[in-house]
C-alpha cells in the first residue's frame, strides 16, 4: 500500500462507522465503474480502430466539412 493510500485509510479510520461505510461504498463503486469503463474501452479497441479508418478516408475523399461552432 502506498503511503498516500495508508494516510487516506488512516484519515478514514477517524469517521463515524456510518461515514466509513459510506466512504467503502463509494470506493468499491468507483474501482468498479473504472472496471467496466476499461473492460469497454479494450472490447471495442478494433471497432475504434475501423471506425477511425472510415473517419479519415471520407476525410480524404472530400466528404467532410469544417465544423463551425457558429453554426451550431
Amino acid at each position: 500500500m502506498t503511503k498516500l493510500l495508508e494516510k487516506a485509510f488512516n484519515e478514514i479510520s477517524k469517521l463515524t462507522e456510518p461515514q466509513q461505510d459510506s466512504f467503502a461504498r463509494w470506493m468499491l463503486d468507483e474501482i468498479a465503474s473504472e472496471q467496466r469503463w476499461d473492460k469497454a474501452f479494450s472490447d471495442s479497441q478494433d471497432l475504434l480502430s475501423q471506425l477511425a479508418k472510415e473517419a479519415l478516408a471520407e476525410h480524404r475523399a472530400g466528404k467532410t466539412k469544417l465544423l463551425d461552432p457558429d453554426t451550431l
